[in-house]
């Protein structure tokens, strides 16, 4: 745990900053958080996967949401980048951008939840950078980790005839992040309190399918995670792997308190489809791979569900729901 803030305490600088909230976060390699840079080696026979996000209040969490919950997220949304790769985390950086006005308290919070996120997930604090900011907070982390020689598992290689399979459940925390933007909607009557506790919960609390990661590797043609939307990430799929996909509507997975809201009102599934922030894995996983694949991931305790097939071609995936065909030529959340 971060050590509390003191009462009365003046503005503390760069390096005790660090030295508070931070060190107590570093892994292997860091060296303490003493060094400009950190050390981290690939084990034998390993290749480095690297990736990064950026994170800025008012467009991917809200400044009043829980402290924890953010440094959770921060580091989550990297991590499953690395699961979707079949790569295991080994460590990762965090610049972050403070307000002028941020509160000790706040900052110790959120320090918590990302070193509770860092021991969950197996990756530990390498280093960074803290500024202050006049505009909104803003994170940013850079996460690596690794995997043996070959086997990282690319976006850009699904095949025509690998069937098209996520884990989890779609749309959960698009509804979550609906409930908080329109709390006073009728088809949140349909969903009791669970199921609003259940969805506001996969909105605040990505979780990386790390369980995945040897499956993806043994028997996955392509995969990314779904993080702007099944439709959208889906058609970006296709685009780099030049092929097209056909999806039965009635295999895609939902929640219960999906179900319920979407029974209320039928257009949120259009939401569910296209409204980001699943942090699902979404695989292109050839028939012979299929059986292998969905009974290592079950046996590591990951759900996963086949939803069709990727096909010759170049259009948008097509979208079956009981005869009615459709394709969403807007299926994700874009910053631009």
């Amino acid at each position: 745990m971060a050590e509390p803030a003191r009462e009365n305490e003046g503005p503390l600088s760069e390096d005790d900053l660090i030295a508070r909230y931070f060190r107590p976060l570093a892994g292997e390699g860091a060296f303490g958080l003493r060094d400009d840079a950190a050390r981290l080696t690939p084990g034998a026979g390993m290749e480095l996967v690297v990736t990064v996000d950026t994170l800025v209040a008012g467009v991917h969490f809200f400044a009043d949401d829980p402290p924890g919950a953010i440094g959770r997220k921060a580091l989550a949304v990297n991590v499953s980048d690395l699961a979707a790769k079949g790569a295991t985390p080994r460590g990762f950086l965090l610049s972050a951008a403070l307000p002028q006005d941020y509160a000790p308290a706040w900052l110790a919070d959120f320090a918590d939840g990302l070193k509770d996120a860092a021991e969950a997930f197996g990756c530990p604090l390498l280093g960074g950078d803290t500024v202050k900011t006049p505009g909104p907070l803003t994170l940013s982390v850079s996460a690596f980790g690794e995997t043996p020689s070959g086997t990282m598992v690319h976006r850009f290689t699904a095949r025509p005839g690998d069937r098209v399979v996520v884990t989890g459940t779609i749309g959960d925390a698009a509804l979550g992040l609906l409930l908080r933007t329109a709390p006073g909607a009728s088809w949140t009557e349909a969903l009791g309190v669970d199921g609003r506790v259940f969805l506001t919960d996969r909105y605040l609390h990505p979780r990386p399918r790390l369980a995945a990661i040897p499956a993806l590797r043994r028997h996955a043609s392509a995969a990314m995670d779904v993080s702007d939307g099944l439709a959208g990430d889906l058609a970006k799929m296709c685009g780099v792997s030049r092929v097209s996909a056909e999806i039965d509507l009635a295999l895609v997975p939902l929640s219960d308190a999906a179900k319920a809201a979407i029974k209320a009102d039928g257009a949120l599934l259009d939401r569910a489809l296209t409204g980001g922030d699943d942090y699902e894995i979404l695989a292109a996983v050839p028939d012979a791979g299929l059986a292998p694949f969905l009974d290592a991931v079950d046996r590591a305790g990951v759900r996963a569900s086949v939803i069709g097939s990727f096909v010759a071609g170049d259009g948008l995936p097509l979208f079956r729901d009981d005869g009615v065909e459709k394709r969403y030529a807007s299926g994700s959340y874009s910053h631009f």
